[in-house]
């Protein structure tokens, strides 16, 4: 009965941001290295662990695709770059 609630915690898990997913990643991490939880829900707890991993991972990827478009202007002002411009660019680097 208490694992529904987890199993719909881990589909949203793909909807939280970067930090509410990595201090929930956190969470898991410190109740699996308390060595008092069956191995159940030790497996339980690592697969919802290597879901938030997978969202944090996206997150940051997507902020590093936004990072490498950023270009400055002559005025100074920072704005992005098309998309085939950024991987142009980073191909002659």
């Amino acid at each position: 009965m208490s694992k529904a609630p987890k199993a719909a915690g881990n589909e949203e898990a793909s909807e939280l941001s970067f930090g509410d997913a990595l201090q929930k990643l956190q969470g898991v991490v410190e109740e699996m290295e308390s060595d008092e939880l069956p191995l159940e829900t030790l497996l339980t707890r690592y697969e919802e662990g290597m879901k938030l991993a997978r969202v944090c991972e996206a997150r940051l990827s997507r902020a590093e695709v936004r990072i490498q478009q950023l270009e400055q202007t002559t005025a100074g002002e920072l704005k992005l770059k098309p998309l085939a411009a950024a991987a142009a660019a980073s191909e002659t680097t």
